[in-house]
C-alpha cells in the first residue's frame, strides 16, 4: 500500500499542549471482506466495564480505536482498537511518560494527582506517515502557554489541522501543516451554559463540534459549512437519558463515529463509581437539518445492534505471568516510574523506590482498571527478599485505599490489612491508614487476594483473603468499604506496590496476576 497516513494525538493538561507521532499502515481495501455479508451483532452495555472515560473513538477502514483520560497514571491515555464496537484489547499508549514536571515523578515529596492526561484526541491522517497506532510514540510540539481545553482534533477536506476547544465560549485554532505552530485562533460559538469537552468532525460537508453539559449531563452540537466561523445550533445529541447499569449517571462527553456500512452511533460513559465512568453505546441518526441525535435523545439503549462480525481480541480476564521483558498495555504506574528500581524477566520484579510511610508517595505502585461488575484481582508475590521496614501486597487504590500485604520486622515477616488510607481535597496525604490485622508467616511466597464490587448503588466494597497454595483462600480482615464520591475522577484500581519505611535495597516478585469475575 503505498498511501502514507499519519496519526496524532491531542492531550490536554495543566497549560500544554502535546502532539504525539505514531504510524499506522491501514488494511488494504483488497483485503477487507465484503460488507453486504456481515451478520448483525449485539453490543451488550456496558461496552467495557472498565474506568475509561472522556472517550475519543474514531473508525480506519474496518478498525475501531479509542483513547482516554488517565490523569496522573503513567503511561497516559491508553489506546484501545477493536472490529465490532464491543471486544476491545489494549493496543499501546501515546503519552509513554508524563514529561510535565517534577510531580509527575513523585520527586521532593511533590504529586500530580488529579493532573495530567484529560480528554486526549485521537485523529488520523490519511496524507502523512506510514505508521502504527502502537508506536513508537514520540511529542512533536508543546505550545507553551496555550491551553486546548477539552480539545478535539481534526483534518478538514484540506488536509487543514484544526482544534476545537474551551468552556462555554468555544474556539478554533488553526494548526499549521506539520503542528508546531498555531497559524489562527478564533472564538466559533458562545453557549449561555457551561459547555465543555470538545469532539471535531467533518462530514458530508458540514463541520461539527459537539460539546457536554457536565452537570446535567447533555450533549451538545454545532454545525457550519466553515471550520472556523458561522456556526449556529446548539442542538441536543442526548438529553441527559439513563444510564443502562443501573445507578449509573447520565451518559455524556463521548464521541460518534460511523461503521463501514455508514450506521452512526454515539458513545459516551455513565459515572458508576466506585469503578469509575464506564463506556455506553448508542445509534444516532441525522435529523433534517443534518444535525446529529439519538435514536431515541431521551433513553439509552439496553443493546445496540451493530452490521459487523464479533472478532473476540484479547479476553480482560485471565493470568499475566509477566512474561518477556514489557508489561501489558493494560498496566500504567501511579505516576512515572522509577526505571531503575524495576524488571520484567518472566515475572515482574520491584525493588523498593521510595523510603515513606504514605502509599500516596511510594513510587511504582503498578496499578490495573478493576473489572466490573465485581472481579478478582489476584497475585502471587515472592517476599524473600524484603528488608525490615519494607511493606509490600496488593491496594485497593484510589483517594480512599486500602491494602493486603507483607510487613517485614526484622528477620519476621506478617501477613497484614491496612486500611483507612486517605487524602486531602487537595490530593495530598490525609492520614497514612492504620493496621487492621495481622499474623506471621513463615512462608516466603502467598497469594494475595482483593475482591471488589464496584456496582454503582450497590455494595461499594471488597474483600481482602490469602493463600499459600493459590487454592484455598482465607478472609482477611473487615470488608473494605470503597469511596464513591467522583472528585478523584479515576475509578478504584488493583495497585500491586513495594515500599521501605526504613531504608531501600529489597525486592519482592510478583510471579503473576490473575482477574477473574466474580459474583
Amino acid at each position: 500500500m503505498s498511501r502514507l497516513t499519519l496519526w496524532l494525538m491531542l492531550l490536554t493538561y495543566a497549560e500544554l499542549i502535546v502532539v504525539a507521532l505514531g504510524s499506522f499502515i491501514p488494511h488494504d481495501a483488497r483485503e477487507r471482506s465484503s460488507e453486504s455479508k456481515r451478520a448483525s451483532s449485539t453490543v451488550s452495555q456496558p461496552v467495557i466495564w472498565e474506568d475509561l472515560a472522556d472517550i475519543e473513538i474514531i473508525r480506519v477502514d474496518d478498525t475501531f480505536y479509542y483513547s482516554a483520560s488517565t490523569m496522573a497514571y503513567s503511561p497516559g491515555a491508553p489506546i484501545l482498537k477493536s472490529t465490532d464496537l464491543q471486544n476491545w484489547e489494549y493496543i499501546g499508549h501515546s503519552v509513554p511518560s508524563l514529561d510535565f514536571g517534577s510531580g509527575y515523578n513523585m520527586t521532593d515529596g511533590n504529586t500530580a494527582y488529579v493532573k495530567g492526561i484529560w480528554a486526549s484526541s485521537l485523529k488520523y491522517r490519511p496524507s502523512n506517515g506510514q505508521c502504527s497506532p502502537t508506536g513508537p510514540w514520540t511529542q512533536h510540539a508543546v505550545f507553551e502557554g496555550t491551553c486546548y481545553y477539552d480539545c478535539g482534533l481534526l483534518f478538514d477536506e484540506n488536509d487543514t489541522p484544526q482544534v476545537a476547544y474551551g468552556s462555554t465560549n468555544i474556539q478554533v485554532a488553526t494548526l499549521s501543516s506539520d503542528l508546531t505552530s498555531q497559524v489562527s485562533n478564533s472564538q466559533v460559538f458562545s453557549y449561555d451554559k457551561y459547555v465543555e469537552g470538545s469532539r471535531f468532525y467533518y462530514i458530508n460537508g458540514f463541520y461539527y463540534i459537539l460539546g457536554v453539559q457536565p452537570g446535567a449531563a447533555i450533549e451538545y452540537v454545532i454545525k457550519s459549512s466553515s471550520p472556523t466561523e458561522g456556526y449556529t445550533g446548539g442542538n441536543v445529541v442526548a438529553n441527559a437519558p439513563s444510564c443502562p447499569v443501573s445507578n449509573g449517571g447520565a451518559p455524556h462527553q463521548g464521541g460518534i463515529v460511523d461503521d463501514p456500512q455508514g450506521n452512526w452511533y454515539y458513545m459516551a460513559f455513565c459515572d458508576a463509581y466506585p469503578g469509575g465512568r464506564i463506556p455506553v453505546l448508542a445509534s444516532i441518526t441525522f435529523d433534517d437539518d443534518n444535525f446529529p441525535v439519538l435514536s431515541d435523545v431521551n433513553s439509552w439503549p439496553s443493546t445496540v445492534e451493530v452490521p459487523l462480525d464479533k472478532n473476540v481480541l484479547s479476553s480482560p480476564t485471565g493470568t499475566d505471568e509477566f512474561s518477556g521483558t514489557t508489561l501489558g498495555h493494560q498496566w500504567e504506574w501511579n505516576h512515572n516510574p522509577d526505571e531503575t528500581a524495576f524488571d520484567v524477566d518472566d515475572g515482574l520484579t520491584l525493588r523498593t523506590a521510595t523510603v515513606t510511610d504514605s502509599l500516596y508517595q511510594a513510587r511504582n505502585t503498578l496499578t490495573h482498571r478493576v473489572l466490573g461488575p465485581a472481579s478478582d484481582g489476584t497475585i502471587e508475590i515472592d517476599f524473600s527478599n524484603m528488608k525490615s521496614g519494607d511493606r509490600a501486597g496488593l491496594a485497593m487504590f484510589r483517594d480512599v485505599s486500602g491494602w493486603i500485604g507483607i510487613i517485614k520486622t526484622g528477620e519476621s515477616a506478617q501477613i497484614s490489612v491496612w486500611k483507612d488510607i486517605t487524602m486531602n481535597s487537595d490530593w495530598t496525604t490525609n492520614s497514612i491508614g492504620a493496621l487492621e490485622t495481622s499474623k506471621d508467616i513463615s512462608e516466603t511466597s502467598v497469594f494475595l487476594r482483593a475482591s471488589a464490587d464496584i456496582r454503582p448503588g450497590g455494595a461499594a466494597t471488597a474483600q481482602f483473603s490469602y493463600s499459600t497454595d493459590g487454592a484455598t483462600f482465607t478472609d482477611f480482615g473487615t470488608t473494605f468499604s470503597l469511596n464513591t464520591t467522583w472528585e478523584f475522577f479515576m475509578g478504584y484500581r488493583f495497585g500491586i506496590f513495594n515500599f521501605a519505611t526504613d531504608s531501600l535495597g529489597g525486592s519482592v516478585e510478583i510471579k503473576s496476576f490473575d482477574l477473574a469475575l466474580s459474583d
